[in-house]
C-alpha cells in the first residue's frame, strides 16, 4: 500500500514495491528527506529562504557546516575547531584540555594521530549543538586504528556524548560528507540526534535513501530530519581523487 507525495509526482513511476522494503507503507514524504525509488532525490528544497533576514538561512548553514566536514576529511582526525566560520557556526565552546581539540578529539597526547599517512577513506563528520557550536568532529579511522566500527559518524558521535556527559543528542546535528551505513545509520538513531545532513550519496552500501532507508523506517522510535546532497559534487570529487 502506497499513496503519491504532495504534487502528483509519482512515488514509484514504474510499480511496485518500495526500494526499501522495511517501510512498505510509505504514505508521505517530509521535506528534505531521501526517499527510495523516487527519481531526482534532493536535500533541503530550492524554495527554502531565509528564517531571519539578518541570520544564516537553513541551506547556507548546512553548505558551511557541510565544508567543515569536507576539511576534517581531507586534514584527518587530529584537527583542531575551527574559528573562522563565524560565532555559532563552526567554532567550539569552551577551551579545549591539554594535548586535545576543542572539538573533542584525542591530540598526540592522548594517543590521537598527528599525521593522516594512513589510508584511511576520506570521511568527515561533525556534530553541532541545538545553538550551533561545534561539538566533534570524526574522520574514518578503521585502518589507522584497526576498528571496524571506525566510522567517521560513529568517532563523531561518541566524541559529542563524551563532552556532553550524556548518550542523548537530541537537538543536534550530524553533518557527514557521505551517505551514512547501515551501521552508522543505526547508531545516529540509537543517538536521538534531531538533524543528518550528508554530502554524496553511496550506492553500494548507503543507508539513508539509496539501498535502505533506515532512518525512515516507521517502526523506529525516532526518526531524524534527513538533507541529502549538500555540497554532493564536492563530496564526490574528494572520494573519486581518493580511489583513483
Amino acid at each position: 500500500m502506497r499513496s503519491d507525495p504532495p504534487g502528483g509526482d509519482p512515488l514509484l513511476p514504474r510499480g511496485g514495491e518500495p526500494a526499501d522494503a522495511t517501510d512498505p507503507a510509505l504514505e508521505t514524504v517530509r521535506p528534505g528527506q531521501p526517499t527510495p525509488g523516487r527519481i531526482g532525490r534532493v536535500g533541503p528544497g530550492a524554495d527554502e529562504g531565509l528564517a531571519d533576514p539578518g541570520d544564516l538561512g537553513r541551506r547556507q548553514r548546512h553548505e558551511l557546516w557541510m565544508r567543515r566536514a569536507l576539511e576534517v576529511a581531507v586534514t584527518g582526525p587530529a584537527t583542531p575547531a575551527g574559528d573562522g566560520a563565524g560565532p555559532g557556526f563552526g567554532s567550539a565552546a569552551g577551551s579545549a584540555s591539554p594535548g586535545g581539540s576543542a572539538s573533542g578529539v584525542p591530540g598526540p597526547a592522548e594517543g590521537g594521530a598527528e599525521t593522516t599517512a594512513v589510508e584511511d577513506v576520506p570521511v568527515g563528520a561533525v556534530v553541532y549543538g541545538p545553538d550551533g557550536t561545534e561539538l566533534a568532529i570524526g574522520r574514518n579511522e578503521r585502518e589507522l586504528t584497526g576498528d571496524p566500527t571506525a566510522h567517521a559518524e560513529v568517532l563523531a558521535l561518541r566524541r559529542a556524548a563524551q563532552r556532553l556527559g550524556r548518550w542523548r543528542l537530541d537537538g543536534c546535528t550530524l553533518v557527514v560528507t557521505l551517505e551514512p551505513c547501515t551501521m552508522c545509520a543505526g547508531a545516529l538513531a540509537l543517538a536521538r540526534i534531531s538533524t543528518v545532513v550528508f554530502g554524496a550519496w553511496e550506492p553500494k552500501t548507503g543507508a539513508v535513501g539509496s539501498l535502505w532507508d533506515v532512518l525512515r523506517d516507521r517502526r523506529l522510535n525516532h526518526r531524524p530530519e534527513v538533507y541529502a546532497g549538500v555540497l554532493e559534487n564536492e563530496s564526490a570529487a574528494l572520494l573519486r581523487a581518493f580511489f583513483r
